[in-house]
């Protein structure tokens, strides 16, 4: 099972997914901030090495959909990366955010932070190691949890810093040995995020019993989170932290 911090009794820990998202642009410290003031208990977020080496908080492979930029994260130096437009194309107030470094969001952000490792290659560039070097220089580990749908990610989480708990992402569209969780034993995975598809009564039932927690993604509607609730599932990445919040309502894990 996870750590206490990740753990509740009276409600699921919701999770903003790349922050709120549905409000704020994806993956911003904008998005962070609102998803906190939402009441969320956290949020979720991906990172990548760029072209630099230097970890970076972006969910697609290239800069385009979100930064108007035409050129794959991997190649792109963070010189570059700094200077991008993250906003302007959720919203005009939104001109001028930045992609942030994991870094800086870990410092600014004092909150449960789900980071997400986004490789979908055997090589992930040493993207392992220099997230657990930032989340260590940040003494974050007790707030952090690593996450992949890369089992070689979190076998190297394991390897490099087993104190920091993992969990294994899997979809729908994956073929059956992903999505049966095989694996988690042999990554020392605490929780198991599957889509929200994939979690009904019967399987989070199992997974319960093998000693996961349980984490699903993404949930924007509060009877559906409320329905995964009643069924054990404890966590709940949701691009609407506000909406979710309205089912209960209450003060934060913060």
């Amino acid at each position: 099972m996870l750590p206490q911090g990740f753990l509740r009794a009276d409600r699921p820990l919701v999770l903003g997914h790349r922050g709120a998202s549905f409000d704020a642009p994806e993956n911003t410290l904008a998005a962070f901030e609102l998803a906190a003031r939402q009441g969320a208990d956290g949020v979720e977020l991906d990172v990548q090495r760029c072209g630099t080496g230097e970890v970076v908080v972006l969910h697609d492979l290239s800069l385009g959909r979100t930064a108007g930029f035409a050129g794959l994260v991997s190649e792109t130096p963070w010189s570059v990366v700094r200077g991008l437009d993250a906003g302007a194309r959720k919203a005009e107030r939104f001109r001028g955010e930045r992609v942030p470094l994991l870094a800086e969001v870990l410092s600014a952000f004092p909150l449960l932070v789900n980071v997400e490792l986004k490789c979908e290659e055997r090589d992930d560039r040493g993207l392992t190691a220099e997230a657990v070097r930032v989340i260590r220089e940040a003494r974050a580990e007790e707030r952090v949890l690593l996450s992949s749908f890369n089992p070689l990610c979190l076998l190297r989480a394991l390897s490099l810093a087993p104190q920091i708990p993992r969990a294994l992402l899997f979809e729908s569209e994956q073929a059956w040995f992903y999505k049966s969780a095989i694996f988690a034993p042999l990554l020392g995975a605490q929780a198991l995020h599957p889509e929200a598809v994939l979690a009904t009564p019967q399987r989070v039932h199992r997974w319960r019993r093998r000693g996961y927690s349980v984490g699903s993604w993404t949930v924007d509607d509060a009877d559906s989170a409320a329905a995964l609730f009643a069924s054990g599932v404890g966590c709940i990445i949701t691009n609407r932290p506000a909406v979710l919040r309205t089912r209960w309502p209450g003060t934060s894990s913060s």
